[in-house]
């Protein structure tokens, strides 16, 4: 049977049609002859060659009427509403010409006996319909992955429709919290309680889950992930309805579970008074402005009508990127921003001030940095640079070019650091917090929060890329602990945060709880539908492996040093009251940590770090690949000298 159907569903178009106006002739034949049969309870009257020359001219009529209703444009596996109609349509026009034919004819034919055929060719040819279409889905339905939708709200109906006439998933039907929806059916699939997925997911061989609730808060979706996480079943989302709306994607497109979904908060919506203070009608700059942070703060100053945006990025490509987009959404919302993209490095200070100068800024946004644990500890002299003295630089023209607000973007890594990237971000904040006190004209602040989900060094998409590789999925420690945020509640944080600063205050971002690493990886690979292989699960699909802690790496994050923290108006952002050095002291420490990068003293940059109140504490030696390698080969030079003067 499943060849037949097979053989007929793969005929050309043309073949296809021809067959069903053969099929439809004869069922108007058969309607014909059985209302008579019917009404006279004999079939005698066959032989009468009058109702021969009826049902002759009553069969092309009849194909004819339905070919103008465009019934014969339907395709089968789509029919709809309008297709319905083209058969009743059709049906009335033959029964009328019925009439009229044995009027015309002389042929005399009972008053019920029309009655009779239109019931017949209405059953006949609409009915056939509905069977074949059946057959199709119940066909094609066994090559399709059986999937539940989670939620049988509007999105979850719309999506069920989308995919009942796609290739790829057959739904099973509902999963919805709401008792009043369970055990009902709803477009003709029922509906179930969460409580039964997993008596369904063994009877139905369910292989996906698709969440359909674009509209729920991230708390809600949170907690049906955290429900459907330990079954192990690949758990698919459908778009928000921002994305929707805008047109970004479509209804029926299904993708990967976010993760902010996972460890994510519902965010606050952010203070339009704090958002546009330090940006609306305001030249703003950023630096590192194709980074993760900082080209998503760009996005975020532009929705709040800066006059100018000065992009200063060192990265040609960033710097390309990040204009491409952002004037394609200028153009597109009539925006009046003029964008200006810089190629520079922080590193100098007169290309830093030309550009300050030039353009008139008055906020900046300093976010270039080397966020990289492990690569600032190989190149210690450039992450030292980069950090404490591209701040150094940056601050210090801000100050010469009258910039009103400097805010930098700092990190949990700079608190009791353990690494030098860490204590280059503390350092940059000494710097920051001595300036502050020196003058007042421009404003300095700092805001430090933890790792952001997608950036560029977030392990995220590292686990979606191992886990689609089949594994293992890696981690340096099974009891590492972050803290996450979304990029865009960072940069509005940053932002909002930077608008309430008075003065060398260090604000810190409300992270939520810390999590697990390991545990994220294992919702992960639960969530795509796989098992994590272990001692006690040795026929998983996924091994997490263990690799070490990497150079300066940290079990757990802080974001504050002691205990004096304090809240603000804002529920998201505490200030905290942290040790502070003033110019006059700072100044000498500076001056004797350049002179040490310029030697490239590694052993006097370590000394200068750990006397500096930056709470240094390092778990490693000196990390640094270039002083390393020097070491080995002065040692060598050493040693031939010693086995030469041995001779």
């Amino acid at each position: 049977m499943s060849k037949f159907l097979n053989y007929i569903f793969s005929l050309p178009r043309p073949q296809k049609r021809l067959v069903t106006l053969t099929i439809d002739a004869g069922f108007i034949a058969v309607a014909f002859w059985a209302s008579i049969l019917i009404r006279l309870d004999t079939l005698s009257p066959i032989s009468e060659g009058g109702l021969w020359g009826v049902l002759a001219l009553l069969v092309p009529i009849s194909i004819f009427a339905f070919v103008k209703f465009g019934l014969y444009r339907a395709v089968l596996r789509y029919m709809s509403v309008q297709a319905l109609g083209a058969i009743i349509g059709g049906v009335l026009l033959s029964c009328v010409a019925l009439v009229a034919l044995s009027f015309f004819t002389g042929v005399s034919l009972p008053r019920t006996v029309p009655i009779i055929y239109s019931t017949f060719a209405l059953l006949l040819v609409g009915g056939s319909r509905v069977v074949v279409r059946a057959l199709i889905g119940r066909f094609n339905g066994y090559r399709k992955i059986p999937v539940l939708i989670y939620g049988a709200g509007s999105a979850g109906r719309q999506l069920a429709t989308a995919l009942t006439h796609g290739p790829e998933y057959r739904v099973v039907g509902f999963l919805d919290d709401d008792p009043h929806k369970q055990d009902t059916l709803i477009q003709g699939y029922p509906v179930f309680s969460p409580a039964q997925l997993h008596k369904l997911l063994d009877n139905e061989h369910i292989e996906k889950v698709l969440l359909a609730l674009p509209s729920a808060p991230i708390s809600v979706r949170k907690r049906i992930l955290n429900q459907l996480e330990p079954l192990a079943v690949e758990v698919q989302s459908i778009p928000g309805m921002a994305d929707l709306v805008s047109g970004s994607t479509i209804l029926e497109q299904v993708q990967d579970v976010a993760v902010e979904d996972l460890l994510g908060r519902d965010p606050v919506a952010p203070k339009t008074m704090l958002m546009q203070a330090d940006i609306t009608e305001k030249v703003v700059m950023v630096t590192g402005a194709g980074g993760s942070i900082g080209s998503e703060l760009c996005r975020q100053i532009v929705r709040n009508n800066p006059s100018k945006l000065v992009l200063f990025e060192l990265s040609e490509y960033g710097l390309y990127a990040i204009e491409r987009e952002l004037s394609q959404y200028i153009e597109e919302h009539q925006l009046h921003v003029e964008l200006l993209p810089i190629m520079g490095s922080v590193q100098k200070q007169n290309r830093v001030e030309a550009v300050m100068e030039s353009f008139g800024v008055q906020t900046v946004y300093h976010a270039a940095a080397y966020k990289h644990v492990p690569l600032v500890e190989h190149n210690v002299v450039e992450g030292v640079r980069n950090n404490v003295f591209g701040t150094l630089f940056c601050a210090q023209a801000a100050i010469k070019c009258g910039v009103e607000t400097f805010v930098l973007i700092s990190t949990d890594k700079a608190v009791r650091p353990t690494n030098v990237m860490g204590t280059s971000k503390r350092m940059a904040e000494l710097v920051l917090q001595a300036l502050a006190k020196k003058q007042s004209d421009t404003r300095f602040c700092m805001v430090r929060f933890g790792n952001v989900l997608g950036s560029s060094g977030s392990v995220v998409p590292l686990f979606r890329k191992q886990i689609k590789q089949g594994g293992p999925v890696t981690l340096t420690h099974p009891d590492i602990t972050r803290y996450f945020m979304t990029i865009p509640e960072a940069a509005q944080l940053v932002i909002q945060a930077g608008a309430m600063g008075c003065g060398g205050d260090v604000f810190v971002l409300d992270m939520g709880e810390p999590v697990k690493i390991k545990d994220l990886a294992t919702k992960m690979i639960r969530l795509s539908g796989l098992t994590v292989r272990s001692d006690s699960n040795p026929e998983g699909d996924i091994e997490v492996i263990c690799t070490g802690l990497r150079p300066g790496e940290k079990l757990y994050e802080e974001l504050l040093i002691g205990d004096n923290v304090e809240g603000t108006t804002h529920e998201r952002i505490m200030t905290a009251q942290e040790v502070m050095l003033s110019w006059g002291e700072l100044e000498p420490i500076i001056a004797n940590l350049d002179k040490a990068c310029h030697k490239f003293d590694h052993e006097e940059i370590r000394t200068i770090l750990l006397c500096t109140p930056t709470g240094f504490n390092p778990t490693d030696g000196i990390c640094d690949l270039v002083w390393n390698a020097r070491k080995l080969v002065v040692g060598e030079q050493v040693k031939q000298n010693l086995v030469h003067l041995t001779k």
